[in-house]
C-alpha cells in the first residue's frame, strides 16, 4: 500500500498521456486525483501491489532487485489499449532495502519530461502522466523535496523479471510469467513451434530497434541494467539520461559510470548482452541452446538495419548504396574530431543544397578542420545528386526526422531550480516545446540553444 504522502499538490500534467487513457487533463489537478496520485486514496476497485526482479547491474550479478518505491495501482483502457498505472516514489515496498521509497522533484521532473519527449521523437517508451510534489523532506546528497510521479505502460515487466525466477530454481513462477507475457502482449506467438523461443526473438528484435532509434537521436540511457530493459522493447527506467550535445561516441551520461559501460558507443552491444541474460533466463522454457542462440541471433542484423534506415533517412537519402556507410563513418569522425553538437548538426543539415557550388556556410563554420568538412560535404553533394535530390523536398522529410528541440540538460535543471522555488511553469512550458520537437516553433528559438557555459558542471548519477 502507498504511504500518505504529507500536504500533496499538483505539479504537472501530460493531456496527451491523460488521453491515452480516457482521462480529463483539466482534472488532474483537482484534488480529487492529487489524493489518488499521490498515493493518499485508494480507488475502490485498486488492489496496489509491487512486482519482484533481479538483475544484472553494470554487468553483475546484484540478486533480488524489485519495485523499490514503485507501486501499480491499477489500469486503464484507453485508445493505446490497457495501460498500468504505477505511482513512483509512493512509499516503501518489500522491495525497498535501503531506501526510503521516495522520488525527489528533481528526479521526477526529469522522468516526466523525458517520457514525454521520447514519445514525440517517436521513440518506444513508457509515458508520465502527472507528478504530485510534497514539502516532505528527503535525504539524497541533500534534502530534497517528495514528489510522486504516475507513469503508465501496457506492462512494466523487466528482463529482471525473468532473471528472477530462473536464478532461483523456480521453473514453474518462470512459465507463469512467461505465459502470461507471450499471451497478453504476443498472442500471435502461440501459434509458433516454441513460443518462448519465438519470444526471446521479439524481445531482441524490438529491442534492437528501440536502441537503434537511441542512437539516431543521440540518446544515452545511462543505466542499462537488465533490471532495466522492457520485455515491450519499451525505454524504461529514466535515470541518469542524457541526450548527446559535442559529439563523443564515448561520452557517458552517468557520472556513477566510471568504467563507461553504457557509454553511447556501447549502448548497441550492451542492449545484445542484455538479450542474452534475457535468453538466459528462458533456457528452461527453450529448451535447446541452439534454439536461443538463434533466437538472439535476429538482435544485431535487426539493429543493423534499423540503424541504416535511421541514418538515410537524417541524410535525405532515399536510396541505398554499397558506400554509404564510408559516408556515414565520414561524418561522424568529423563530428567527433570538432566535437560538433548532434542536434544542431543534423537539424541544419536539411538546409544543405546540392547545387555544385552552393555554399553551406552555416554546417561549415561548425568545424574546426573546415577543410576536412569540404571534402566530406562534396563526397555528401555528389551522392544527393546521384539520386536527384530535390532540395526542398529532401528538407522537409529531414525535418520530420531530426528534431530541433530535445531535452538538454541544462533545459531540465532550469525547470527544476524554478520548480524548487514552487514555480512550475517552465515544466509546462518546455513540456509544450518537447511535444513539438520537429517543428520550427519561432517563439522558442531559445530551446534549441547550445548549453550555457554554467551547464559543463551539471553532472547526473544513479540518484538522478
Amino acid at each position: 500500500m502507498p504511504t500518505p504522502l504529507p500536504a500533496p499538490y499538483f505539479v504537472a500534467a501530460s493531456a496527451r498521456a491523460a488521453a491515452l487513457v480516457g482521462l480529463d487533463p483539466a482534472m488532474l489537478a483537482s484534488q480529487e486525483y492529487v489524493e489518488l496520485l499521490s498515493g493518499n486514496r485508494i480507488a475502490a476497485s485498486s488492489q496496489p501491489l509491487s512486482a519482484v526482479y533481479s538483475g544484472h547491474q553494470f554487468g553483475v550479478w546484484a540478486g533480488q532487485l524489485g519495485d523499490g518505491r514503485a507501486i501499480l495501482i491499477g489500469e486503464l483502457n484507453g485508445s493505446a489499449g490497457p495501460m498500468e498505472l504505477q505511482l513512483k516514489g509512493a512509499g516503501l515496498t518489500p522491495y525497498s532495502r535501503m531506501g526510503d521509497g521516495r522520488a525527489v522533484l528533481r528526479s521526477s521532473i526529469r522522468e516526466f519530461l523525458c517520457s514525454e519527449a521520447m514519445a514525440a521523437l517517436g521513440i518506444p517508451t513508457t509515458r508520465a502522466l502527472a507528478i504530485i510534489g510534497s514539502n516532505q523532506g528527503v535525504m539524497r546528497e541533500t534534502v530534497e523535496t517528495s514528489a510522486v510521479v504516475t507513469r503508465m505502460a501496457p506492462s512494466f515487466v523487466r528482463f529482471g523479471s525473468f532473471e528472477h525466477w530462473f536464478y532461483r530454481d523456480k521453473p514453474e513462477e518462470l512459465k507463469a510469467l512467461a505465459d502470461y507475457v507471450i499471451h497478453t502482449f504476443y498472442p500471435e506467438l502461440t501459434a509458433e513451434p516454441n513460443p518462448y523461443t519465438a519470444l526471446l526473438a521479439e524481445v531482441s528484435r524490438r529491442t534492437a530497434r528501440m536502441i537503434a532509434h537511441w542512437q539516431a537521436v543521440g540518446f544515452m540511457h545511462g543505466v542499462m541494467n537488465t533490471d532495466n530493459m522492457s520485455i515491450l522493447g519499451l525505454t524504461l527506467d529514466y535515470g541518469p539520461f542524457g541526450f548527446m550535445e559535442a559529439f563523443d561516441p564515448n561520452h557517458i551520461c552517468n557520472h556513477t559510470d566510471q568504467q563507461g559501460r553504457y557509454s553511447y558507443a556501447n549502448q548497441p552491444q550492451v542492449g545484445h548482452w542484455n538479450c542474452y541474460a534475457l535468453g538466459q533466463a528462458l533456457l528452461p522454457l527453450i529448451g535447446d541452446v541452439d534454439d536461443a542462440q538463434q533466437a538472439l541471433a535476429v538482435y544485431e542484423p535487426e539493429f543493423a538495419r534499423a540503424l541504416d534506415y535511421h541514418l538515410h533517412a537524417k541524410l535525405g537519402l532515399v536510396t541505398g548504396r554499397d558506400d554509404d556507410r564510408a559516408l556515414f563513418d565520414g561524418m561522424f569522425a568529423l563530428m567527433a574530431a570538432d566535437h560538433v553538437d548532434f542536434t544542431q548538426f543534423f537539424r541544419a543539415l536539411g538546409n544543405f543544397a546540392a547545387g555544385a557550388d552552393a555554399p553551406a556556410t552555416q554546417l561549415r563554420d561548425m568545424f574546426i578542420d573546415r577543410e576536412s568538412f569540404d571534402d566530406w560535404a562534396a563526397q555528401y553533394r555528389l551522392r544527393l545528386r546521384a539520386e536527384n535530390s530535390v532540395d526542398a523536398e529532401r528538407k522537409a522529410a529531414m525535418d520530420a526526422v531530426n528534431p530541433k528541440y530535445v531535452l538538454r540538460n541544462y533545459l531540465a535543471q532550469v525547470a527544476i531550480d524554478k520548480a524548487q522555488q514552487k514555480d512550475y511553469t517552465e515544466i509546462t512550458r518546455l513540456l509544450a516545446v518537447l511535444e513539438r520537437p520537429f517543428d520550427e516553433q519561432p517563439d522558442n528559438e531559445s530551446y534549441a540553444a547550445l548549453p550555457p557555459d554554467w551547464a559543463s558542471h551539471l553532472e547526473v548519477s544513479c540518484s538522478s
